[in-house]
């Protein structure tokens, strides 16, 4: 912990430098605008919780991530190949001696979790407070005394935006319970699980792991999810600059309003898939048996799950390929392996347009879009779990202004981003 008052001479001087720096990948005189944005957070800190110069706080980091490869695998204890993105969620926190955690987010009302009271609330279910409770009563669960703490956060980590807010969201929380109250003893897969058990058991949304790995690990991940309770992560080097491309996200613009039903209906009909073989998850049920079931396969689930399942066969071999492409410097055949996880996602798992919508299928159009601006060049694919909010496309440095004017003349101003993938995960940034 450092007093606010040191925090800010730090800051001043410039010895914060090289940490924002990492955080945010930038240089130069960019490093001006982050030395502000922290800077705002102590202010907004002070302001919303009393605080005074002699305080003593620390300074957390959560990144968004972008899944490169394994397009809804995760959930079937598949294989996945994901990166933390320079976009993130930045707090300033400090124990305020309660039993209760306040977090105040910029833009939105103050969140309050009363932590006498550590087991899933029905009314809470699909709000923030269900990640903050969850998270607490994890850490608990492992064996940690957790008290009360306050925290202001910004983010530019849109929610909607497809790069998983409500995960960095739930690293945030975990890195600071973690420095808090547990002496940092839990590694970034374990604040992962965490995540993960708060949104699934708290908040009540059947997400796989992928998304909160991806944001406290850092860096470019191949994850291996066989057992869940002990996933095999490895670190996968890629500098997209040196390979000459920009990675771009693409905001399609469609409404995120009442999908879950089409988010929660594709782990539900893979699952329904492996139950057909007495099996709890797709990755335990052997290819062969499954393509030799087929029709009766038809039969039970129908058309759709069955092509779900077709999907995640294929696209858990090409995350893997992917990672390995990337570790042997093949940036072609990496690019390759993306353009046929778009294909899949599109034609067999159909999270691309929303079951019956016929007027609105932005997601579509935005893919029509990149892969016409991109003219057969780079690579596009869905991104995320569909339906709504982003694509994904790696595009040549050589057209990249040319791609973002065509994107956004057909999608809108402002609908394309261009990324990096941050080395480091959720972290400390002043203990």
């Amino acid at each position: 912990m450092i007093s606010i008052k040191e925090l800010r001479t730090r800051l001043s001087a410039g010895s914060l430098d090289q940490d924002l720096s990492r955080l945010r990948c930038v240089s130069g005189e960019a490093l001006t605008s982050e030395r502000r944005r922290l800077s705002d957070v102590l202010d907004q800190f002070c302001a919303a919780f009393g605080a005074e110069d002699a305080t003593a706080v620390t300074v957390c980091s959560a990144p968004g991530r972008t899944e490169l490869g394994g397009n809804h695998t995760d959930h079937q204890r598949g294989r996945v190949l994901a990166a933390s993105v320079n976009l993130d969620i930045l707090a300033c926190a400090a124990v305020n001696g309660t039993d209760s955690i306040r977090i105040l987010s910029q833009g939105w009302p103050m969140v309050t979790v009363d932590l006498s009271r550590l087991e899933p609330v029905e009314e809470e279910k699909g709000t923030t407070a269900a990640l903050v409770r969850g998270m607490a009563a994890r850490a608990v669960q492992l064996g940690h005394k957790v008290s009360g703490f306050d925290a202001y956060a910004v983010s530019d980590v849109l929610p909607g935006s497809g790069l998983s807010s409500s995960a960095a969201y739930e690293v945030l929380v975990g890195v600071l319970i973690n420095h808090l109250f547990c002496g940092d003893a839990f590694d970034p897969v374990t604040i992962a699980q965490m995540g993960q058990y708060a949104e699934n058991v708290f908040f009540d949304k059947p997400c796989g792991l992928m998304d909160q790995m991806a944001s406290s690990v850092g860096g470019a991940v191949a994850i291996d999810f066989e057992d869940p309770k002990k996933p095999i992560v490895r670190q996968v080097k890629v500098d997209l600059e040196k390979e000459g491309y920009a990675l771009c996200i693409i905001d399609s613009g469609a409404d995120h309003a009442d999908l879950t039903a089409e988010y929660a209906a594709i782990p539900a009909e893979m699952k329904a898939v492996a139950a057909s073989f007495g099996k709890e998850v797709l990755r335990q049920v052997p290819q062969e048996e499954f393509y030799d079931r087929l029709p009766q396969l038809r039969k039970e689930h129908g058309d759709r799950a069955v092509l779900r399942a077709m999907h995640f066969y294929a696209d858990d071999r090409r995350a893997a390929a992917e990672a390995d492409a990337l570790a042997a410097g093949d940036f072609d055949a990496f690019l390759r392996l993306v353009k046929e996880s778009g294909y899949s996602s599109w034609m067999y798992l159909q999270d691309v347009i929303p079951a019956g919508w016929t007027t609105h299928q932005e997601m579509a159009v935005a893919l029509a879009t990149a892969e016409r601006a991109l003219g057969g060049r780079g690579a596009f694919r869905v991104h995320g779990g569909g339906f709504a909010g982003t694509i994904q496309a790696f595009v040549p440095l050589d057209m990249l202004e040319d791609f973002r004017t065509q994107v956004e003349r057909v999608l809108g101003e402002g609908r394309c981003h261009v990324l990096s993938i941050r080395p480091v995960g959720g972290t400390v940034l002043v203990p």
